[in-house]
């Protein structure tokens, strides 16, 4: 059984270590989505430093449909907050790029997360800060984040924990439920997560966790995405000239 309270414990501790090692007196600046991961994180933190060493920053692109599901958390944490329109950010780089080049939808939906981590290493070397990633093992495991982006960061307190786990977690650090089961979505391309893999994070999980899969295609897609991936969570190959 996973013990949801015995894991946060231990997780707030951990924080504390990195923070001691890695920058005493530090703030940790967390990108807010309005989302289960990055209110975990944000909550985790302000749990293992005080509101006052945690700082969330608001990121729309444009219009965001959920932006008040960013703010009723740093709200509920009562942690100083900035808010970074990147739309103008986002724009002025695809207008930038040579109208010869043809620009993937690919590229399209990975931009703005890769703006948005530029934009938390600003405001973090700013704040005296510590860029919090805010992704999970269900995610990571799959390959469902974007390199340079939401999977960068300086420290990670949820990348060893399932989506189920990580709500789990959330339950007790008395997050509201709003934010806790809102549906995962990467809020850019108008799907939510379990659209875009075409299965479930609850079988996801139970595979992770078990091995344990009812339906081979689902198994063998998994299976895929996982080996296509790991690059993502490997360091950069370099040479080594062995001199």
């Amino acid at each position: 059984m996973f013990d949801a309270i015995k894991v946060k414990d231990a997780c707030v501790s951990w924080i504390r270590d990195f923070f001691l090692e890695n920058g005493d007196g530090c703030n940790a600046v967390v990108g807010i989505s309005g989302g289960k991961d990055s209110s975990v994180v944000a909550a985790l933190c302000v749990e293992a430093l005080g509101r006052d060493r945690v700082i969330g920053v608001l990121m729309p692109c444009g219009v965001q449909a959920d932006i008040d599901a960013a703010q009723m958390l740093v709200d509920h944490l009562g942690i100083r907050r900035y808010t970074v329109n990147i739309e103008a950010a986002v724009n002025g780089l695809l207008s930038a790029l040579p109208q010869d080049l043809e620009i993937t939808a690919q590229s399209r939906t990975n931009l703005p997360p890769r703006i948005r981590m530029a934009t938390l290493y600003a405001v973090g070397q700013s704040v005296n800060g510590r860029v919090a990633n805010t992704c999970n093992l269900s995610e990571d495991f799959v390959g469902y984040s974007t390199r340079y982006g939401d999977a960068a960061g300086d420290f990670s307190p949820l990348s060893k924990l399932t989506v189920a786990e990580v709500k789990e977690i959330g339950r007790r650090l008395g997050l509201p439920d709003v934010l806790v089961d809102k549906v995962p979505s990467d809020g850019l391309c108008g799907k939510t997560d379990e659209d875009n893999l075409g299965f479930t994070y609850a079988v996801l999980d139970r595979y992770i966790r078990t091995g344990q899969i009812d339906d081979e295609a689902t198994k063998a897609r998994i299976d895929s995405l996982h080996r296509r991936n790991l690059f993502k969570l490997s360091m950069m190959p370099a040479f080594d000239p062995q001199i």
